[in-house]
């Protein structure tokens, strides 16, 4: 039997996303780990690497798209008219992110014990802001993934490269994307751009015994959603109106 076939791919793609990114976070901020800090630098390239490697993954299924992100899918809707893909896509990234939170769970697991914070243990699997300000935090939410949208839209245009880019190339520079993103605007929130890397892991964070954990931050959850989302609806409005691509 085969499973290679975009929902598979976007799932796999989108839980080797979680482990990679979240695992980045887990190894810098729990006590007792080799990578204790390591700082925001280090977070930042593991996030970009683990796009890449996602990416790549989904791309090796089958999956032409290797969106791994609802906020992408939308984006990719409202450009292309293919609204299949929300029925598709979605139910698999979240599943995906899920998946990779529970593997970064399992693969720290003597960790958690060993770290006191709450805070810091719940911040290895999904977002929170550095300032609480509900409008400013949607806001930079929607600036990171418009940003996400219309330059990646702009690297795969044929007036950057008339004859595509080279085989391979694509994630590398997503990946690239991803990295500056969270270098220049990540600070205030943690850089979330993808609802499905937000839901799934604070979903993962809620339902597992983590010893010494606290709340989900379930009041907070909708702009890491909603967010992106919007980020991404204006940015394919864009990519639309300029002709970008």
């Amino acid at each position: 039997m085969n499973f290679a076939s975009p929902f598979w791919g976007e799932c796999l793609g989108t839980m080797v996303l979680i482990v990679l990114g979240n695992g980045v976070v887990a190894g810098t901020l729990l006590n007792r780990s080799k990578a204790q800090g390591a700082g925001w630098i280090s977070i930042t390239a593991g996030w970009a690497l683990a796009v890449f490697a996602g990416v790549a993954v989904a791309t090796s299924m089958g999956d032409s798209d290797a969106h791994l992100n609802p906020a992408v899918t939308v984006a990719s809707v409202l450009m292309t008219g293919n609204s299949s893909r929300l029925l598709t896509y979605i139910p698999a990234q979240l599943l995906g992110a899920f998946l990779g939170a529970v593997l970064v769970w399992l693969h720290y697991k003597p960790h958690w014990a060993e770290t006191e914070s709450a805070e810091l243990k719940f911040a290895c699997f999904a977002t929170s802001p550095a300032i609480s300000s509900p409008v400013w935090n949607f806001f930079s939410e929607a600036l990171g993934t418009f940003i996400l949208v219309l330059v990646a839209s702009a690297l795969f245009s044929r007036r950057l490269a008339p004859g595509g880019l080279a085989p391979g190339l694509g994630p590398v520079l997503v990946g690239a994307v991803v990295w500056g993103i969270g270098l220049s605007l990540g600070g205030s929130t943690g850089y979330a751009i993808n609802p499905a890397r937000d839901f799934g892991p604070r979903l993962a964070h809620s339902l597992l015994p983590i010893q010494g954990k606290a709340g989900s931050g379930w009041a907070y959850a909708w702009i890491p959603i909603f967010g992106p989302i919007g980020g991404a609806a204006i940015a394919a409005v864009t990519v639309r109106f300029f002709h970008i691509g």
